[in-house]
């Protein structure tokens, strides 16, 4: 306990000291005249430096840093708010934690605490919604005027983006679709679903190999959670969950999980699940750097979904 204690004093002291150093630098650029030239200069540094969390092996060191980077980012868009790289950095980072660690919180503590789960779901939502808004920011910043004409036709709307976007394309749309997966209570998010869909398939067209393949993971659940999706969602999906496979060569464990989590539960097919799950944890999450810290936290998954294998199926 007390090694526990040292280490989170020591946490507390850096992460207090960084804070002030930021403050006075920015502050010091400020009077100087100087601070929007500089300030640009740190935001770009912040927003390139997601390459170290990637590769991380402790999620829960990750769990703990991750607020405070988040919170430095917002900073620094209030002085410059326009950055489209802290624009992007601060979409997918606020996707990323809310994802990792606090829907999946919220999933694994439900069966035993359903009001404690509800208010991580709902803390979640409102996260996934501050990750869609800067995605929308983003793209505002980009092409004027488009987070307007996003809700009014996405479709023509989306038509002055190019492959520089999908990025943005990306994250907006899969925030937007996460707040609305836990809102099927609330009607006026579930009427920005055309634009989830024209921004996700935008971002197909434009770069379908994207991030290794992570466009293709989303639109497996995607695809099967879709209202009004049609008969053959299945297959549609089933061709996703083969191209994320060819694009990772199989190193990554979202297409598996994904895959028997939201094709296998609706088909009720438990011997398939199974199979996938072990084939997820059978993936070694050292030998690919750049995945390290998202196989890790989906493996968590994978355990836990495999754990509640007799609750997912009938027989």
């Amino acid at each position: 306990m007390r090694d526990t204690h040292t280490s989170c004093m020591a946490w507390r002291i850096y992460e207090s000291t960084l804070i002030k150093a930021v403050t006075l630098l920015l502050f010091a650029l400020y009077i100087t005249g100087c601070s929007s030239l500089v300030t640009n200069k740190v935001a770009d540094a912040v927003a390139s430096g997601g390459n170290t969390y990637a590769s991380d092996d402790d999620p829960e060191l990750i769990r703990a840093a991750t607020p405070f980077s988040l919170k430095l980012t917002e900073s620094l868009l209030s002085q410059s708010p326009r950055h489209q790289g802290l624009l992007l950095a601060a979409a997918s980072g606020f996707t990323q934690y809310t994802y990792a660690f606090v829907q999946q919180d919220a999933d694994v503590i439900e069966d035993q605490d359903v009001s404690a789960a509800a208010k991580l779901h709902n803390r979640a939502r409102r996260l996934y919604i501050r990750a869609r808004d800067y995605g929308l920011r983003g793209l505002d910043a980009a092409h004027p005027g488009l987070a307007i004409a996003l809700r009014s036709n996405p479709t023509a709307a989306l038509r002055v983006t190019s492959v520089d976007d999908v990025a943005l394309l990306y994250w907006t749309a899969v925030s937007w679709a996460a707040a609305i997966s836990l809102s099927k209570d609330n009607p006026e998010l579930l009427a920005d679903l055309p634009a989830v869909d024209a921004l996700i398939y935008r971002a197909l067209e434009l770069n379908e190999s994207f991030n290794d393949g992570a466009i293709h993971v989303f639109l497996i659940s995607y695809e099967m959670g879709r209202p009004g999706s049609g008969r053959d969602t299945e297959s549609r999906a089933a061709k996703h969950f083969e191209r994320a496979l060819e694009l990772t060569q199989g190193q990554q464990v979202a297409p598996y999980v994904a895959f028997a989590e939201a094709v296998c539960v609706a088909n009720q097919n438990r011997a398939e699940f199974q199979v996938l799950l072990q084939r997820a944890l059978a993936v070694n999450a050292e030998a690919a750097p750049q995945w390290r810290l998202a196989n890790v936290v989906m493996q968590r998954r994978a355990r836990w979904l495999l754990q509640r294998t007799d609750q997912l199926f009938s027989q």
